[in-house]
């Protein structure tokens, strides 16, 4: 008997992939491993220059992980639009990222509150841990991907 609520799932097709599978693994791999590393980071720069590596730590992961994370945020937003419209707007996100980057870090610089060293480790290890958590979440999900065959009436066989 078939309820009306529960259909039966149909066991005839394969389920397909979803493709923006591997664009939210990967960007749930990266804010898990941004934050991971904030919170280490922020441990032991506190152990190692107190309060100060505190902040430092804190605007290293946002400035560091955050640039990683907003592309794969754009290229997730972005996966049902047309190609060009796309690439304009990963483009734009970048340079205004960049633009953003350039100001924060430029007004960083007069300011004393932060520890540097502890600013400059997390960013490079924000951008480092935050690129390999989006490939591992990119990698381990199941893709999609055609296998062509030639026709039995082609001409074009190279065996």
């Amino acid at each position: 008997m078939t309820n009306p609520d529960h259909p039966e799932p149909d066991h005839g097709l394969p389920s397909l992939p979803d493709p923006i599978a591997p664009m939210r693994a990967a960007v749930r791999y990266g804010a898990l491993g941004l934050l991971a590393l904030a919170v280490v980071a922020s441990v032991i720069s506190v152990l190692v220059a107190g309060m100060p590596g505190l902040w430092g730590a804190l605007i290293g992961a946002a400035v560091g992980g955050g640039f990683i994370l907003f592309t794969a945020l754009g290229v997730l937003m972005t996966s049902k639009m047309p190609a060009m419209t796309a690439g304009a707007v990963l483009l734009g996100t970048w340079l205004l990222k960049l633009i953003l980057a350039i100001v924060v870090m430029g007004s960083l610089d007069s300011l004393d509150f932060y520890n540097r060293n502890a600013l400059v480790l997390t960013i490079v290890f924000a951008l480092v841990i935050v690129l390999g958590a989006e490939t591992y979440g990119v990698l381990s999900q199941r893709a999609l991907y055609v296998d062509p065959q030639a026709s039995s009436g082609s001409d074009n066989d190279d065996r």
